[in-house]
């Protein structure tokens, strides 16, 4: 990505989807018993070809440099990089940086797995901010918990954060980031925190239960550009996206950012060992569906996708990013898809695991419940929603109670 790049104004001479995938990015391993195991990536990859997702003629699977040095410190300072490094050639531990605890253990080649997952999310913002594609999707990304000097929630590298950095510093003046992973996108927010140039908003289960512990609503951030939705443990389906619809596309259509980039963890899954909402995998592909369309209207169809949490492994994960491929293609998988026999051999060949013999869990999420249908004061998630409206609404010029 170049100064010299195009204005994002004008329309991309290839409005297609390009997915940045390299074999070698499986190895961003912390090893067996880890939950954060690459054969979700393997699987998912494995089954969008099956489904023939990354065949269709608008999508291009391309190449990619890892991001080097001066990449990683658009977000890392510099001691935190020569620690992952060291940690990395050695394998001991940097305990002060995050690198060799249960959650971040040290790998030998940890520096270069997690530098290619970082080059995969740049190259993703450079292909579309220059206009070589519309949408762009890095799979294996996603790794929004990793502070400036601390890997932290099995992430050593923030690649959405640099991916941000890097349109920023390209000349971008407004960029939008959604995560709806189960987790608070903290790494993310912290990096943007007091820059009014990045909206970030984080749609998670209640830092009183779940980890990190923060993305309370009053957190807020440079002119209210800091958006965190609090949601109770159980939260499924129905309330999910009405929470979605409540925050998201008033904040957008407002902020009109000129690239919306999106952190889609799978971990809000009912079967996810990790977390405690109740999504299925229809009311995540009905969210990857709403942000296209956001996309769309707030963005020009500028949208950068990442993978993100997501600890079942053949359960979910496969499908669920797979159904992600699909719509940023532009075709989505009807539900009832059976997943292909080739597929689920290959899934149990790697796991052990008999895999879901179709693209749905069976659920009808045909409509959203929306913000204007009325408020009900006794509902945990509208008292969750209107907690994050009236933090940070009237800093955008919007009515907390009535703007949709």
């Amino acid at each position: 990505m170049s100064s010299a790049a195009p204005s994002p104004s004008s329309a991309p001479e290839n409005c297609g989807l390009e997915v940045f995938w390299d074999e070698r990015l499986v190895s961003y391993d912390f090893g067996p018993g880890h939950p954060m195991n690459p054969v979700r990536v393997e699987l998912t990859m494995a089954l969008a070809r099956e489904l023939g997702v990354l065949d269709r003629p608008n999508v291009r699977v391309s190449a990619f440099e890892a991001a080097d040095d001066k990449l990683l410190r658009l977000v890392h300072e510099e001691s935190y990089i020569a620690a992952v490094k060291h940690a990395g050639a050695t394998g001991l531990p940097e305990v002060r940086y995050g690198l060799g605890t249960a959650d971040n253990p040290v790998f030998i080649g940890m520096h270069d797995a997690s530098a290619l997952v970082a080059g995969a999310s740049v190259a993703a913002a450079e292909a579309v901010w220059a206009g070589r594609a519309e949408h762009a999707v890095n799979i294996s990304g996603g790794l929004h918990h990793a502070l400036s000097g601390a890997a932290s929630g099995f992430c050593v590298y923030n690649d959405p954060a640099i991916a941000i950095a890097r349109l920023l510093e390209s000349g971008a003046e407004r960029v939008a980031y959604v995560d709806i992973d189960v987790h608070h996108g903290d790494g993310v927010q912290a990096a943007f925190y007091d820059d009014p140039r990045v909206l970030t908003i984080s749609i998670h289960e209640t830092p009183r239960t779940l980890f990190p512990g923060t993305g309370f609503p009053n957190e807020t951030g440079a002119e209210g550009t800091s958006v965190n939705v609090s949601l109770p443990p159980g939260t499924g389906d129905r309330p999910w996206l009405r929470a979605f619809d409540a925050i998201v596309p008033p904040l957008l259509r407002r902020f009109r950012p000129e690239v919306l980039v999106t952190q889609h963890g799978a971990d809000g899954h009912a079967l996810d060992p990790l977390a405690h909402l109740t999504l299925s995998v229809d009311g995540q592909r009905t969210a990857y569906s709403l942000l296209h369309r956001l996309a769309h209207e707030t963005a020009g169809g500028r949208w950068i996708a990442t993978g993100g949490g997501g600890y079942e492994l053949v359960q979910v994960v496969p499908r669920a990013w797979t159904h992600l491929l699909a719509e940023a293609a532009g075709g989505p998988i009807p539900p009832d898809t059976p997943t292909p026999e080739g597929w689920r051999a290959f899934a149990r060949e790697r796991t052990e695991e008999i895999a879901p013999r179709r693209m749905t869990d069976g659920t009808d999420v045909v409509e959203v419940s929306t913000w204007a249908s009325g408020i009900d004061p006794a509902s945990p998630v509208d008292q969750a929603v209107l907690a994050t409206r009236r933090a940070v609404f009237p800093e955008h010029g919007l009515d907390p109670m009535t703007d949709v």
